[in-house]
């Protein structure tokens, strides 16, 4: 077996906003394998400033990576805890190789083009016109679940966006879900909360910055609004923490950004921890290209999940892959008439 890697910049359509700031391209790196004249491949997305695994030596560690692959995938993931992307693109490149179509991983009726996913709309942060121009798109194509990133305007014309919304739609018609990526101060969390719960919001991520489990903790116990954990979950390898976070935080969600938390496995790992308590969660990629997209879409499906996902970010980019993923009527679908982008392999190596 061969392994290699490749560097790869998507440049996004229209800059897009965080509360970390305000991003024209994202960097990830492509794992390949070749045997027998058979290919699989799988992507390492990480995203800067926010990914454990956002340290120097990342691409000497996918050289040691490729180096060793003949190691196969578990003692690879189990000598990779510290870098969850590569974790992923590993799960993904040996599935991949192995499958008899190297980009059906998981054959289901999703990949049947029998079941869609429910997915939720990303709004992205920018100006209050824009914002209010993307959530009218979304509402036009068919999307019952809307999510907004906050934080990053001024809060009182974020709210003024939410009570807009709620003017208009009730909570049966748009469920609305926010994100504030950590952006609140600990002190102003709780007021902001009681600001937000009349606009009936399904959830809010990640109020305050990750790291915080006290105050976390108490901002849970207490909140009018349910809080989903996202961030917090980055950088928590071992079951044991994993365990004492969910039992110390109490959230009533989680989310699972496989990309950032160990690929599947780790994910799974999160999954088994939050039903033992009751938690809920879903699924959400992590701004990759279609190939980790249709990965963590194809694992999505399998899981029977009900919740809206958020797994619809394959359109944001000028240079992304052909692919049979399709977002239509608020749900991302497997088009069984498209197919992936010929030469793909090839188009990765020359860019």
């Amino acid at each position: 077996m061969k392994a290699t890697y490749k560097k790869y910049i998507l440049e996004f359509k229209r800059p897009s906003g965080t509360s970390r700031g305000i991003m024209t391209h994202k960097e990830t790196f492509f794992i390949i394998l070749e045997k027998d004249q058979k290919f699989g491949i799988g992507e390492c997305g990480i995203l800067r400033g926010l990914s454990v695994d956002d340290v120097p030596d990342y691409e000497e560690r996918l050289k040691w990576t490729c180096h060793n692959i003949h190691l196969g995938k578990e003692r690879l993931w189990n000598a990779l805890m510290d870098y969850p992307s590569i974790q992923f693109g590993v799960e993904q490149a040996f599935l991949s190789l192995n499958s008899k179509d190297p980009f059906l991983l998981y054959p289901s009726e999703f990949t049947e083009n029998n079941r869609p996913i429910a997915i939720n709309g990303l709004i992205w942060m920018g100006d209050e016109h824009f914002m209010h121009q993307q959530i009218q798109q979304k509402l036009e194509e068919g999307f019952k679940c809307l999510k907004l990133k906050i934080g990053a305007i001024d809060f009182e014309k974020e709210t003024a966006l939410l009570e807009s919304i709620r003017n208009k739609y009730s909570e049966k018609e748009i469920e609305l879900r926010v994100d504030a990526n950590g952006a609140f101060l600990a002190s102003e969390a709780m007021d902001k909360l009681e600001r937000l719960s009349q606009f009936d919001l399904h959830s809010i991520e990640q109020p305050i910055k990750a790291g915080k489990p006290d105050e976390m903790r108490k901002l849970c116990s207490n909140t009018p609004i349910p809080i989903a954990l996202d961030e917090e979950l980055i950088g928590v390898t071992h079951v044991t923490e994993k365990e004492n976070l969910l039992q110390t935080i109490k959230p009533e969600y989680i989310i699972l950004k496989p990309s950032l938390i160990g690929g599947f496995k780790g994910s799974l790992e999160w999954i088994e921890i939050a039903e033992e308590r009751n938690i809920k969660w879903w699924v959400t990629s992590a701004l990759e290209s279609n190939i980790g997209l249709n990965a963590i879409a194809q694992w999505t499906y399998t899981l029977n999940n009900n919740l809206p996902q958020g797994l619809g970010t394959g359109g944001l980019y000028n240079n992304n892959f052909d692919s049979p993923l399709t977002v239509e009527n608020g749900t991302l679908k497997y088009a069984n008439n498209k197919v992936w982008e010929t030469n793909l392999i090839q188009s990765i190596y020359v860019y």
